[in-house]
C-alpha cells in the first residue's frame, strides 16, 4: 500500500493527514498538530474557515525552530472561503492564511466549496447573502487561483465538494487543471463514478469525514444518521485483523487509491490511524464494504439552502 500519491505535477502528497476542522477549545489545535508532528504526520489539512489557522502556524513554528521538521518535508494545504470568489479577494484571502500560518508558501490551495457569498458575509443567514454562479462563475474565480501558483503563493491548486460536472466545467476553462478533489467519502458514501472521473483525469482525491464525522457541530447533525464506526461489517473485519474499526475505515479509503485526512486531537487515536498504513484488507473486506454504500452524506450541504438562495441541493450536487 502506497505512502504518498504523486499529483498531476509531480509533487508528493502523504496518504494520510490530520484534518482540523472542529478543533475549537484554547490550545487544541496547537496540541494536536505538536503531536500529530511527534508521530510522523506530514499533511495537515486546514482553512481558514475553521478559525484556526493562526494556532497551527504557531505549532509549525515551534517545530520547525526546534528542529523535530524542516519545512519542506510538510505539505499543508488551505482552502478559499466562498465569501472571498471575487478575483481581487482571491490573493489577499490566501495572504491571510499564510500569515496565519506563518508561511511563505503553502503546498496547495483549494476552493472550499462551489458556492459563493458576499465578501462581508462570515456564514450566509439569507437567501440574499449568497451570489449564484451565474453572477460569479467557478471558472471566474480558478482563474484567479492560477495566478497564485503562477506567483510561488502556492505549489498546487485544487477543489473541494465538485461534482464531475463542475469538474467538467474548470477542466474545459483552465490553464491548469486541479490536481485535488477533496470530498466526503467513506462507506456510506462512496462515490464511485466522481472517483473513476478524478482518476481518469489525473485529479488526486482526498476523502474527508472518512469516520463519519461524529464530532461536528450539532447543527450539522441528524438525529437518525446511521453509525460508520458501530456497522457490524466494519466491526466484524476490525476483530478479524485485531485493528480498530476507524483503522478499517481508513485503510479502505487507501485500499482504494485515496488520501485521507481523519480528524483527531487525541494523540493515541493520532498514532492508531497513522498505524492504518500497515492494514491490509483483503478483497472479500474490500466487496463486503462496498455492500455498505447508500450515498448517505453526513455534510449534506442544506445549510446552502434556504429561501432566496440560488443554491439547491441538486445543484449543489449536480444530482
Amino acid at each position: 500500500m502506497t505512502h504518498t500519491h504523486q499529483l498531476s505535477t509531480g509533487r508528493t502528497l502523504p496518504s494520510i493527514g490530520l484534518g482540523t476542522w472542529k478543533s475549537d477549545q484554547p490550545n487544541e489545535t496547537y496540541n494536536a498538530v505538536r503531536s500529530a508532528l511527534k508521530l510522523g504526520y506530514r499533511h495537515f489539512d486546514c482553512a481558514s474557515g475553521y478559525g484556526n489557522e493562526k494556532e497551527i502556524g504557531l505549532a509549525i513554528h515551534h517545530a520547525v525552530s526546534e528542529g523535530e521538521v524542516t519545512r519542506d518535508e510538510l505539505f499543508i494545504t488551505s482552502k478559499l472561503w466562498n465569501a472571498f470568489h471575487h478575483p481581487d479577494d482571491v490573493q489577499p484571502a490566501l495572504q491571510r492564511s499564510l500569515n496565519d500560518l506563518q508561511l511563505d508558501y503553502i503546498d496547495l490551495y483549494l476552493m472550499h466549496w462551489p458556492i459563493a457569498i458576499k465578501s462581508d458575509v462570515g456564514f450566509p443567514e439569507k437567501g440574499s447573502d449568497f451570489i449564484s454562479l451565474d453572477d460569479l462563475p467557478l471558472n471566474v474565480t480558478w482563474q484567479a487561483m492560477e495566478t497564485l501558483v503562477k506567483q510561488g503563493l502556492t505549489k498546487d491548486i485544487g477543489v473541494s465538494n465538485f461534482s464531475v460536472k463542475k469538474l467538467r466545467d474548470v477542466i474545459a476553462a483552465c490553464s491548469i487543471p486541479p490536481a485535488v478533489n477533496q470530498v466526503e467519502l467513506h462507506p456510506y458514501l462512496q462515490q464511485g463514478t466522481l472517483v473513476d472521473f478524478c482518476r481518469d483525469n489525473s485529479i488526486c482525491v482526498i476523502a474527508y469525514a472518512p469516520l463519519g464525522s461524529g464530532d461536528r457541530p450539532s447543527s450539522l447533525t441528524k438525529l437518525d444518521e446511521p453509525s460508520l464506526l458501530d456497522h457490524p461489517t466494519i466491526q466484524r473485519i476490525a476483530n478479524k485483523h485485531h485493528v480498530t474499526e476507524a483503522q478499517v475505515l481508513i485503510s479502505w479509503h487507501l485500499n482504494r487509491g485515496l488520501s485521507v485526512i481523519p480528524k483527531s486531537s487525541n494523540p493515541d487515536r493520532q498514532a492508531l490511524n497513522l498505524a492504518s498504513l500497515k492494514v491490509q484488507l483483503s478483497e472479500e473486506d474490500m466487496a463486503d464494504i462496498a455492500l455498505m454504500d447508500k450515498h448517505y452524506r453526513y455534510l449534506h450541504g442544506e445549510f446552502w439552502v434556504m429561501d432566496g438562495s440560488p443554491y439547491t441541493l441538486e445543484n449543489v450536487w449536480d444530482e
